[in-house]
């Protein structure tokens, strides 16, 4: 029921909103959102992309730090999604990298209707150093964050199994951690329709 319930979400009209670059241009706080955070090139882009059913809705590409803005998209009013600049490489001067550090932090701690922060992890590498930074200032925000691992399909058959249980050990202890880790696949479809139906619980408030 839950799967139906995201693929209904995720089947209606799904439309970018805006890209913010200062917090006083935020859409007003009156629709529950969920933000899609992680590593330059992780597959964030990837990952809406086919959440959504669209090829080009949010911009992927191969050049890490592309994403330089908030970018936010209304599900039909239920839901909006916001799709954040990747931490960690990018070919950017430092300033201008500083700055969406800056913006990025500010939104995930006082966004008063972000329900939920999607960090994708690239299964292939694990968690990294900057990983952990992102969710010590989600566990000391009290920001519920949820491991999505991407790129599942890179991985050779056995892999997946040990990096589910060693991302699972990662976070048993981190207070704002979701438990329930995502397993995804932009390319093959691996884990959307779950994934869907789990956002979809979050615009009902379940």
């Amino acid at each position: 029921m839950r799967i139906e319930a995201g693929r209904k979400l995720f089947a209606g009209p799904c439309d970018f909103m805006l890209g913010v670059v200062k917090l006083d241009t935020l859409p007003p706080p009156d629709v529950p959102e969920i933000a899609f955070a992680g590593r330059s090139n992780v597959g964030k882009s990837s990952l809406i992309n086919a959440l959504t059913g669209r090829k080009n809705l949010a911009r992927a590409s191969n050049a890490p730090g592309r994403t330089r803005e908030l970018n936010f998209f209304d599900l039909g009013g239920r839901l909006r999604i916001v799709d954040l600049p990747g931490y960690g490489f990018a070919k950017a001067p430092k300033e201008v990298v500083d700055r969406w550090t800056a913006l990025t932090k500010n939104y995930l701690r006082g966004r008063v209707n972000l329900k939920r922060v999607i960090l994708l992890i690239d299964s292939r590498h694990g968690i990294k150093a900057t990983d952990e930074g992102i969710m010590k200032a989600l566990d000391e925000a009290a920001v519920v964050y949820q491991v999505t691992l991407t790129k599942t399909d890179k991985l050779k058959k056995g892999e997946l199994d040990k990096r589910l249980a060693e991302t699972e050990e990662r976070i048993r202890r981190r207070p704002a951690a979701f438990p329930v880790i995502a397993a995804t696949s932009s390319d093959k479809g691996t884990g959307i329709p779950e994934l869907r139906g789990q956002l979809a619980a979050i615009a009902e408030g379940l």
